[in-house]
């Protein structure tokens, strides 16, 4: 049974979903104003994981993101580079489809735009009026958080603290509360705004989500995801939203990822350390990345470094390398009891909070121990297709199956060249795949086809 640590109960409890095997899961998606970072590619990836994970235990999964495309944050952007802050905000909008495609992230089945939501959304702040929650001020309606005494179940706290994410629509000095966040803002000249009855004006950040989750996955459901920076106020002031209207939980468990530093600093502008998905993508594989982040458990803290990246291409190499070698296997060994006894305890491990550390450890543990046996092609085929099946949620291997026949026959005949040491013929085919989008890496027992 799949265990999962509830940020709420601070605690690891057997996962339940609310109606049988059928579940629903939500996750604070990007706001659109610049190209999504590395810190993103840790929380997607690693939710991507365990979407795949819960769906191979045969969930049948529902996962939601939203997409933030107006906020204070996109119209300064598009102020500066002169643009419609809706057509920039869906500019980076596409530019992160483009990065979640390139990282093998695929396992979301709706990603929701707040300005196709606006009819929700005022929805949600007129019942939240009517039942005395929002109060009006000059500016827009704002949550009266002296109304809703749970808040600060999640965190533990009230205040604002450094590594928290706000929102500067919340600022008025009118506001009955310090921590009171705004509903709904008035319309501004020169900002997009639409008509409603609670006048004209745009979303506030956190009821963006609300009205979203209550419209796709209703007014209760499973998990909710993000960021370790998005608990406070973020999921606190959507917690108040929700609660103070259905009076019932929002959600059963909260997940949330560790923190990203880039060689040990916080990732910023100001630092000189930010890195864009497409920088990163640049000088690591997306099977690189993938396996660095899962490397480490996804509540933990990562640090992104040169040093971190090398020792997971190094581990991803051996993994590639371990599937070229079964090709070589003709034994008489056979492994089917170690393979078993593999599965076993790779399911163990993930089934304890999505342990990816721990499943990859069991793998090169397995790796080393079969590279020490003369097995039987019946077991090298057994485990590579173990290895293509467990990959279905790693997406960490480059295989041949997924490599053109033109590169395969090239990669083929320099292999030939190399062997009779034709190095320059050998050099002239390299040239030739690199050419055409692939690499060729040598390797003791072959060479591993990788795309650019």
């Amino acid at each position: 049974m799949i265990k999962i640590y509830n940020t709420l109960t601070r605690k690891k409890g057997v996962f339940r979903p609310l109606y049988n095997k059928n579940v629903k899961i939500f996750v604070c998606g990007i706001t659109n104003y610049d190209h999504a970072h590395i810190g993103h590619a840790k929380t997607y990836i690693q939710f991507d994981i365990i979407v795949k994970y819960l769906r191979y235990r045969k969930f049948k999964v529902f996962y939601l993101q939203n997409i933030t495309d107006i906020d204070d944050k996109i119209l300064k952007r598009a102020k500066e580079v002169k643009k419609l802050p809706i057509e920039l905000a869906h500019e980076y909008e596409k530019s992160f489809y483009e990065d979640m495609k390139s990282l093998k992230v695929d396992s979301v089945n709706k990603y929701a735009r707040a300005t196709d939501n606006i009819i929700e959304i005022v929805s949600q702040v007129l019942r939240l009026i009517k039942l005395g929650y929002a109060y009006k001020i000059s500016d827009g309606y704002y949550f009266d958080l002296s109304k809703f005494k749970d808040y600060g179940k999640l965190s533990g706290r009230t205040t604002l603290e450094a590594e928290d994410s706000v929102s500067r629509i919340d600022d008025s000095r009118e506001k009955r509360n310090k921590g009171d966040f705004c509903l709904w803002k008035f319309a501004k000249e020169g900002e997009p705004s639409w008509n409603s009855e609670i006048g004209a004006g745009r979303p506030g950040w956190h009821v963006e989500d609300t009205a979203i989750t209550e419209k796709y996955l209703g007014s209760q459901y499973d998990i909710h995801g993000g960021s370790r920076d998005l608990i406070f106020p973020h999921h606190e002031a959507e917690i108040a939203q929700m609660e103070s209207l259905t009076k019932m939980p929002l959600v059963k468990y909260w997940m949330h990822t560790g923190f990203l530093n880039v060689q040990s600093q916080k990732m910023s502008k100001s630092l000189g350390n930010f890195i864009t998905i497409k920088d990163a993508l640049k000088e690591n594989s997306p099977e690189t990345l993938r396996l660095f982040y899962i490397s480490t458990h996804y509540r933990s803290p990562i640090d992104f470094s040169k040093e971190s990246l090398i020792q997971a291409k190094a581990n991803l190499d051996r993994i590639n390398n371990f599937l070229i070698s079964l090709k070589q296997k003709k034994g008489k060994k056979d492994i089917t009891l170690l393979l078993k006894q593999l599965k076993k305890e790779f399911i163990k491990e993930m089934d304890d909070d999505f342990n990816t550390p721990k499943a990859l450890a069991l793998i090169f543990t397995f790796i080393n121990k079969v590279n020490k046996l003369n097995i039987n092609k019946k077991s090298a085929k057994t485990i590579k297709e173990f290895f293509l099946e467990i990959d279905k949620i790693f997406g960490i291997l480059s295989l041949e199956e997924d490599t053109p026949k033109e590169i395969i026959k090239l990669a083929k005949e320099r292999e030939k060249a190399r062997k009779s040491k034709n190095w320059k013929l050998s050099d002239e085919l390299r040239n030739k795949i690199k050419n055409k989008g692939y690499l060729i890496e040598d390797a003791n027992s072959g060479y591993v086809i990788k795309k650019i």
